[in-house]
């Protein structure tokens, strides 16, 4: 796309809600609360159906416990506490942080709490998990984590020893099932793997949303525009996980505002023309005006046209990509 202005400067920050953020494990930076709430934890990693089950549960544990509400405080880790005691392990991840924030505000949260996890807080024991974060920072008076939930030194603390801590220290804890529909456990594991295959529409099923990724437009290889598909080209951000290589149906947002543009999104190498770098390439349908070299974008994935296909010459690509432009006008109409 041709190159215009850097509009990111002084553009809004991706959370616009406070945040506390841990940089101590003892929270010095914060501080424990002055009152009493009710808590959630976990990575929440995507914050889907199931998260937002927990979510909703600690909602209305809040409004049961005491005179008025308590507010709902969710706890997120950063890093993955997996890329710590075990980095060659470390899961590709479906939101950054700063979109987990929004997402989990999104979903109920009067709070968000990044807790900055290390390798010490690795070899804490459940007991002082408990101690520390629930009892001696978030004075909690409730806890809702998903069944799945594990806490403490190789994980040795699961949501029943955490309902047996909370009699002794005086706060009611719950784990909450994640089944889904077909008896599916919804699990960031479960759409990692749905995008990893390219099924990005039973992904953005359990997300409630589509799975999407953000990185600033880099200049390309300019082909698009010779073939009357100028596209916007992102390299797939490190860590971040990207669908499959194909070609999908969805969407391209200025991170620094407007609208979403109907987007034909391609994944890949580019194989027709040898390419080695894997990138992401989003021509906005019916736009040839956009001017986003060095700008922000948001890419959502909506439904995948096809996989990707080495063609013989450049005719046989644009014939094709006409098709896959109509394509991704109905799968949108579709699901709009």
């Amino acid at each position: 796309m041709e190159r215009g202005s850097d509009r990111r400067r002084g553009r809004r920050p991706w959370h616009s809600c406070p945040v506390n953020v841990w940089r101590a494990i003892d929270g010095a930076q914060v501080g424990a609360r002055s009152a009493p709430s009710v808590a959630t934890i976990g990575v929440f990693d995507g914050v889907h159906a199931g998260h937002r089950r927990v979510l909703a549960r600690a909602k209305n544990l809040a409004a049961e416990t005491g005179a008025r509400p308590l507010p709902v405080v969710a706890v997120t880790f950063d890093p993955h506490p997996t890329a710590v005691f075990a980095p060659d392990r470390a899961p590709l991840m479906l939101t950054t942080v700063e979109q987990r924030i929004d997402l989990l505000r999104a979903a109920g949260a009067d709070e968000v709490r990044v807790l900055a996890f290390s390798a010490e807080m690795a070899r804490w024991t459940p007991e002082e998990f408990v101690d520390r974060i629930l009892v001696g920072e978030l004075r909690a008076a409730g806890v809702v984590v998903g069944a799945n939930f594990t806490y403490g030194s190789r994980a040795a603390g699961d949501a029943s020893t955490l309902v047996a801590s909370g009699s002794e220290h005086g706060f009611v804890a719950e784990g909450l099932g994640l089944d889904g529909r077909d008896d599916v456990v919804y699990s960031s594991t479960y759409v990692r793997g749905l995008v990893a295959e390219g099924d990005v529409a039973e992904a953005a099923h359990v997300l409630q949303r589509p799975h999407s990724i953000r990185g600033v437009v880099v200049e390309g290889d300019k082909r698009g525009r010779e073939m009357g598909f100028p596209t916007a080209n992102v390299l797939p951000p490190y860590g971040m996980a990207v669908p499959a290589d194909g070609v999908y149906a969805g969407w391209l947002r200025r991170c620094d505002g407007g609208d979403p543009l109907p987007a034909a999104i391609s994944v890949g190498s580019n194989p027709t023309f040898d390419g080695v770098q894997r990138r992401v390439e989003s021509y906005a349908l019916d736009r040839d005006d956009l001017e986003l070299y060095g700008v922000e974008v948001e890419v959502s994935f909506v439904s995948r046209i096809r996989g990707q296909v080495r063609f013989e010459g450049m005719e046989a690509l644009v014939q094709r990509m006409r098709h896959d432009v109509v394509e991704v006008r109905e799968a949108l109409s579709a699901t709009h």
